[in-house]
């Protein structure tokens, strides 16, 4: 990140923090009947999230940033958990928020993820943005692999 971290980047950090304490308050809006199979299943989507994002966080290692502005000194990376999504901790956290409201049965938590979705895509447009400009290569990366799986 250079010295400077424009305002936007601080926007898209606020509103995802203030979406994750909304997920986690324990508000019940309509609990959702479903079979117990499907709500189960809540807990293996959950655990594809987990690891997907374990793996892209240890793929970035120091250059982890909750900022969409890409970091000063990073490289691109298109391996590992990159090569199936282009943004898998975006991802994961989708899968993650999820699989976690399904098992829970929770309407309100379905709907936060609804918002986090569109907060990510919104944040990933202004990210590539940034990350096409930063490296030339990575519009044939786009082209080839998905935003989110």
């Amino acid at each position: 990140m250079s010295l400077k971290t424009p305002i936007k980047d601080y926007g898209f950090v606020v509103v995802q923090l203030l979406l994750f304490v909304a997920y986690i308050l324990p508000l019940k809006l309509y609990e959702i009947q479903l079979p117990e199979w499907l709500r189960y299943s809540g807990l293996f989507v959950l655990s594809i999230g987990v690891v997907l994002g374990i793996v892209a966080t240890l793929q970035l290692n120091t250059k982890l940033s909750p900022f969409p502005s890409p970091v000063e000194d990073g490289k691109l990376i298109t391996t590992g958990a990159f090569r199936i999504s282009r943004h898998p901790i975006y991802t994961a956290l989708l899968f993650s928020g999820f699989g976690y409201a399904l098992y829970n049965l929770s309407l309100y938590q379905m709907l936060i993820t609804g918002f986090l979705l569109l907060l990510f895509y919104y944040k990933s447009e202004y990210e590539e943005t940034l990350l096409m400009r930063k490296y030339p290569e990575y519009n044939t990366y786009k082209k080839s692999t998905r935003r989110f799986i």
